[in-house]
């Protein structure tokens, strides 16, 4: 008996829509990695990239809980002396809204080549249009 092993070549990508309105972030962005690595597939592979594409819309309309508004800190560096910076969620989200969910899931997902080719096919969109309509999307209720 030979245990299967998928390759990407021979992997079908489906695409999914998902509404974050009124989603919790963490949860919502667990089950976001988990379908961007393919592990609700039966031909899950851990060195291959078997997973669909995501289109993620309303994503300004995302919750967090408690206090992580004004507690919850994103950092980055420069690079040079001193050149640590910081942002609030809550600024974040004025800035950049998809940032916020695109941080979320990029922590779920493995941090080498892999995981950096899975978050390509995370499409993101603050309003609930996005331009992928030729690919038909199916709705994902999450």
């Amino acid at each position: 008996m030979n245990t299967f092993v998928a390759k990407e070549q021979e992997v079908e990508r489906d695409w999914y829509v998902v509404n974050a309105e009124g989603k919790v972030l963490g949860r919502l962005a667990s089950q976001i990695a988990m379908r961007l690595r393919g592990k609700n597939k039966p031909i899950f592979t851990p060195h291959a990239d078997t997973g669909d594409f995501i289109i993620v819309t309303n994503a300004d309309k995302v919750v967090l809980t408690g206090k992580k508004w004004d507690g919850k800190i994103y950092y980055h560096h420069s690079g040079y002396l001193g050149g640590l910076k910081q942002i609030t969620a809550r600024k974040l989200l004025e800035k950049k809204p998809e940032d916020i969910l695109r941080f979320a899931v990029r922590g779920m997902l493995p941090k080498n080549t892999l995981g950096r080719r899975q978050l390509k096919k995370l499409k993101i969109y603050t309003g609930p249009d996005h331009p992928h309509q030729a690919q038909q999307p199916k709705e994902l209720e999450i």
